[in-house]
Parts: C-alpha cells; structure tokens; sequence
C-alpha cells in the first residue's frame, strides 16, 4: 500500500480539526457551562447503560479507572448523574443519570445529530453510504 502525501495528510488533519471545533462550538452554544469531552463520554454511555458500574465505563472508553472517578465526581457535583450502592454488594456502585443528566445527555445527541445532518447534507445522496462506509471502515477496522 502507499504511503499518503504530505498534502492528503494535511487536508486531512485540517478537515478534522475544523470537525472537531464544530462539535465543541455546539456544545459551548448551549447555556449551561460546557462539559468536558471525557464528562460528555461517560454521560452518554450511562444513558444508554443505565446501572452500569464504572468500572464498565472505564473499560468502554479505554481510561484508567481514577480517571474516570475523576469525571464521575465532576457530573456528581454538577448534578448529572447519582452514584447508588447495590444491595447486594454494598462495595458496588451502580450509575445512573439525574433528571439534569438525562435533559443533558438528550441535549447532545439532539446536537450532533445536527451536525451529522448538516454533515451529511453537504454530500450527494449517492455518496452517503459510501462515506458512513469509509469513515465506519477507519474507526472498526482493527486490522
């Protein structure tokens, strides 16, 4: 395979650099004081795991565990998400999102859904899945 130019290499870094502050402007648009990218992660994925530990969590997103209670401990204070001992083992923590937490959570989805559609938008029909396809072969392809 050959290597790629010089210039493909900086188109490419531009492109995602432009990519990456679209989705943060979104979410410092928002009224409230934006989250951190480590903070949105472990929100979203409660949401979707409701109960879940976090050690889950940290293993999902590939962070040592003290960074993740560093994050929990953030969302804790700012009202997002509650921490609740689990009866039957009262070492464990289960993870659960606050009705703040959950408004939250739906505010970002709702948020880069837009930019997906605006993304997406921009493109021909017929060049859409094709674009999901490349981009879903770079981001799961562990080859």
């Amino acid at each position: 395979m050959r290597e790629p130019t010089e210039d493909q290499l900086a188109a490419l870094g531009a492109a995602f650099e432009t990519f990456g502050r679209r989705y943060k402007l979104a979410d410092a648009l928002r009224s409230e004081r934006p989250l951190a990218e480590l903070d949105k992660a472990v929100l979203l994925y409660v949401a979707e795991h409701a109960g879940c530990g976090p050690t889950d969590v940290a293993r999902f997103l590939g962070v040592p565990t003290t960074t993740l209670s560093s994050a929990t401990d953030r969302l804790v204070k700012r009202g997002f998400l509650k921490r609740e001992r689990i009866e039957a083992d009262r070492r464990a923590v289960a993870l659960s999102l606050s009705e703040a937490g959950a408004a939250c959570a739906r505010g970002l989805v709702d948020a880069y859904r837009q930019l997906d559609l605006l993304m997406l938008s921009r493109l021909a029909p017929n060049e859409r899945d094709p674009f999901i396809a490349m981009i879903g072969k770079i981001v799961y392809d562990d080859s």
